[in-house]
């Protein structure tokens, strides 16, 4: 004898129609019975038999930054990704990413998906200034959620980021523990919010200890150096070189390392080295990096379940959440 929605709903305590609306996935049901109800169909091994249009799938679009091929040698965005899937995977979302070589190739992706109503919902996994793909959206009403701190109209955006400026500082104070007064900066340009945040947090740590701020070991990058960069080999090659150097991401860390091999320093001897990410490049360096782990997986998931949130209730106000961070110590700093 086939298991009838009647028996779920009696298994799980509830009402048939009750169950029939967790089969719809209806936003009214709280998650504690839908877990029930899911639980009971699992126990029974009920497979619910909906229409075909109550079975279509929501999509949410994840927008990667623009680039040729940046967006995917980075972890983090790989992590994020995951964080996502994860999180629509469980409440029957679709997913799809969306990226192209430069903004105005983005544009019209997105003014499709729009126009043909394809994608209920965005995720941006980056924030930067003067961003024409977030005037867009906001322009056109769409929902969307950013990962970093939202740099325009930040009173109306869901945005999901760590404390950049705490994780930095922080950072910094635990070199400046370790005895380093001489701290250099190495991030990518400060257009990026996060990287902004970052080199205010190691420039606050600085000032808090009586540390002066030194403008030339300030260096800001807008991409990874594939080969020796000018400015990183003049900061390693000075006379009064920095015993250590705080990097905004752990690709940056990397190419700092490759240029430390080429001008015969050694790490952590010669040169401390703190990062951002703790990727899976901070496990795999030699030595391997000690470094900021911001939880790139749990800001998926995070980000996720904002869109998802406001797709099913339109009238919640713009939510702001923090994901902690912490530091990972490995064998690439020293204590002097």
């Amino acid at each position: 004898m086939s298991v009838t929605l009647k028996d779920v709903a009696t298994l799980a305590g509830v009402s048939p129609s009750t169950a029939s609306r967790v089969c719809k996935d209806n936003p009214s049901i709280s998650k504690e019975t839908k877990e029930r109800v899911r639980k009971a169909m699992e126990q029974l091994g009920y497979e619910p038999n909906l229409p075909a249009e109550e079975t279509v799938n929501r999509t949410i679009g994840i927008i990667l930054p623009p680039s040729p091929k940046e967006s995917f040698e980075n972890a983090f965005h790989l992590e994020v990704i995951r964080g996502v899937s994860q999180f629509c995977n469980q409440h029957h979302y679709m997913n799809t990413v969306i990226t192209g070589r430069d903004d105005e190739e983005i544009l019209r992706v997105l003014e499709y998906m729009v126009k043909n109503n394809k994608v209920d919902g965005f995720i941006v996994t980056y924030s930067k200034q003067n961003d024409p793909i977030i005037d867009y959206l906001y322009n056109e009403g769409v929902l969307y959620v950013v990962i970093g701190k939202a740099y325009r109209f930040a009173n109306q955006t869901v945005y999901v980021d760590n404390d950049n400026v705490l994780a930095a500082q922080e950072a910094t104070e635990y070199l400046i523990n370790l005895g380093h007064t001489n701290i250099a900066y190495l991030g990518s340009d400060s257009n990026l919010m996060f990287s902004a945040d970052r080199k205010s947090g190691y420039q606050l740590a600085l000032l808090n200890h009586k540390i002066e701020v030194e403008k030339e070991n300030i260096i800001e990058l807008p991409f990874i150096p594939e080969e020796n960069s000018v400015a990183v080999h003049n900061l390693l090659s000075k006379k009064d070189r920095p015993t250590a150097i705080l990097v905004s991401d752990d690709l940056f860390a990397v190419a700092l390392e490759r240029a430390c091999i080429e001008m015969n320093l050694s790490i952590p001897r010669d040169l401390s080295i703190l990062s951002f990410n703790n990727s899976l490049f901070a496990r795999l360096t030699s030595p391997p990096l000690t470094s900021i782990d911001i939880n790139s997986v749990q800001l998926g998931i995070e980000a996720a379940s904002q869109v998802i949130n406001h797709i099913e209730n339109p009238n919640l106000l713009a939510t702001k959440i923090i994901v902690p961070h912490k530091l990972v110590e490995r064998h690439s700093c020293i204590k002097l």
